[in-house]
C-alpha cells in the first residue's frame, strides 16, 4: 500500500509492506529510486513508533547567524559533510538551503528621503502600507476591539509598486521609485527563528547500525568544526530535539543508577544490621553489569544491531534489583544457621544446598520470561530487545558467579576471623 501527499514546496509518499519484516529492504529500494532526481532533495526513512516521521532517533543541529547568506553557506557545508561522514544517514534541512523564493528588495535613497522631509522609519511605514498593511490603531465598537489597517492601492507587478504615488512633506507627490530603489532578488523560502535568532536546522537521522550517542559524538567532533569555519563571529551551533533530550536523560540516568545502588546498600544494611554483609551482597553488581554488556554484544553479533538506548539503560537499573535477591538468600541462610550454633563453613554449605533450588527457579523464570522479547522477531520488538538482553545476560552470569563468589567470600571471612582469634 502507498499514498502521496503534495504541498507548496514538495511532496511525500507513504508506503507499507505486506510483511513488516521487509520494511528495511523497502527503505533501501525507495532511496535508490529517488536518489537520482535532479535538483531535488529526496530520501526515505522508517517512521518512529512514537515520534512520527520527524521524531525518534534524530539529532537537530541548529545553525544560527544574523547574516542569511553566511548562514545558508554554513548549513550547506554541514549538510554535505554529514552525508559524507555518516554514510547511510538521512539529513533534512529546515527551511531549505537554496535562495529559491523570489522577493523584492527595497533600498531607500538617503538623500531623496531627506530632501522629501522623511527618514528611514517613515519610508518603512509607507512601504508596509503598500504591502500587507500598516497598523495605525484600533476601534472599539461596543462589543469587541477591531484593528485599523491602512493599505495602499493593490498592485500586481514590481513596476506597479515602483510607480505608486507618495505624498511627501517637502517634495510634493513623488513615485516610490524616486525615494527607493527596487530590485528583484531571490531569498530563502522561510526565515526560521529559534530564541529570536535566524536559524537553519539540520535534522539528522543516524544509520540503523549506529546508536544516537555515537552519532552525536561524531557530529560534534568531525562536522561541527567545519560548520563553525563558515560562520561569522555572531554565529552559533546548538542541539535540540532527541539529541538534547539524550544528554539530559544520560545525566539523569547516571544519577538514578548511583542512587539505586546507595538505596539498595542502605536497605540491605538495615535488614542484615551489618555493613559488611551488605558489601558482600553488593559484590555481585559488577558481574551483573558485565553480563548485561556481554549480552548486548551477543545480540549485535547474532540478531542485529542493538543501540544503547534509554530502555536498555533502564534495564541495567532493573537488573540491580533482581540480582541481589540470590545473594541475599545465601547470606541470610548462612547467618540464620550461624545463629543456631552451626560452624561458618558448614553454614555456608547448608546455605548453598538449601537455597540452590529456589535460586535456580527464580533465575530461570526470569530468563525464560524475557527470552521471547529477544528471540521472537516482529514489529516493535527492537524497542525492548536491549532491555531484555541486559536482564537475561546479567541474571545468567550473576547467578553462576553468585553460587561461587558469595560462598567463597563468606568462607574467606570465616578463615580470616579464625586466624585473627
Amino acid at each position: 500500500d502507498y499514498f502521496f501527499v503534495a504541498f507548496n514546496s514538495g511532496a511525500f509518499m507513504g508506503a507499507r509492506t505486506a510483511d513488516p519484516k521487509q520494511t528495511g529492504k523497502l527503505v533501501g529500494l525507495i532511496n535508490q529510486a529517488v536518489g537520482g532526481f535532479p535538483d531535488t532533495l529526496a530520501f526515505a526513512k522508517r517512521t518512529s513508533l512514537f515520534g512520527g516521521f520527524g521524531g525518534g532517533r534524530t539529532i537537530d543541529i541548529n545553525i544560527q547567524s544574523k547574516d542569511i547568506l553566511a548562514l545558508l553557506d554554513a548549513a550547506q557545508t554541514g549538510f554535505f559533510s554529514i552525508r559524507q561522514t555518516l554514510e547511510g544517514s538521512t539529513v533534512r534541512p529546515f527551511p531549505g538551503l537554496d535562495l529559491a523564493e523570489p522577493e523584492i528588495r527595497i533600498q531607500p535613497i538617503e538623500h531623496a528621503i531627506i530632501s522629501a522631509g522623511w527618514n528611514r522609519q517613515a519610508i518603512g511605514q509607507i512601504i508596509r502600507a503598500m504591502g500587507d498593511g500598516l497598523f495605525v490603531g484600533d476601534l472599539f465598537d461596543g462589543d469587541r476591539r477591531l484593528d485599523i489597517i491602512l493599505r495602499a492601492t493593490p498592485w500586481k507587478t514590481p513596476e506597479d509598486l515602483a510607480a505608486l504615488p507618495v505624498s511627501t512633506p517637502d517634495a510634493g507627490i513623488q513615485p516610490l521609485k524616486a525615494l527607493a530603489t527596487l530590485s528583484r532578488t531571490a531569498g530563502p523560502q522561510e526565515i526560521r527563528r529559534l530564541n529570536r535568532h535566524r536559524t537553519v536546522t539540520l535534522q539528522v537521522t543516524p544509520p540503523p547500525d549506529m546508536d544516537l550517542e555515537t552519532a552525536l559524538e561524531r557530529v560534534k567532533t568531525d562536522i561541527e568544526p567545519k560548520i563553525r569555519e563558515r560562520l561569522p563571529e555572531d554565529g552559533d551551533i546548538t542541539y535540540t530535539g532527541t539529541a538534547d533530550k539524550l544528554v539530559t536523560a544520560l545525566k539523569s540516568m547516571g544519577s538514578s543508577f548511583l542512587l539505586a545502588i546507595v538505596i539498595l546498600y542502605l536497605l540491605i544494611s538495615a535488614l542484615f544490621r551489618s555493613f559488611i554483609d551488605s558489601l558482600i551482597v553488593m559484590t555481585i553488581f559488577p558481574v551483573a553489569i558485565l553480563g548485561g554488556i556481554l549480552a548486548l554484544q551477543a545480540i549485535n553479533l547474532t540478531i542485529g544491531f542493538q543501540p544503547m538506548d534509554l530502555l536498555t539503560m533502564i534495564g541495567f537499573i532493573i537488573l540491580l534489583g533482581l540480582v541481589v535477591n540470590n545473594a541475599i538468600l545465601l547470606v541470610h541462610q548462612t547467618r540464620s544457621a550461624e545463629r543456631q550454633g552451626v560452624d561458618r563453613q558448614e553454614a555456608v554449605r547448608q546455605a548453598v544446598r538449601l537455597r540452590l533450588r529456589p535460586i535456580l527457579m527464580t533465575t530461570l523464570t526470569s530468563i525464560f520470561g524475557m527470552l521471547p522479547l529477544i528471540l521472537i522477531p516482529g514489529a516493535g520488538t527492537e524497542l525492548y530487545r536491549g532491555m531484555a538482553g541486559v536482564i537475561v545476560g546479567g541474571m545468567l552470569l550473576s547467578t553462576m558467579i553468585t553460587l561461587l563468589l558469595i560462598p567463597s567470600v563468606l568462607g574467606w571471612r570465616a578463615g580470616t576471623a579464625k586466624r585473627h582469634i
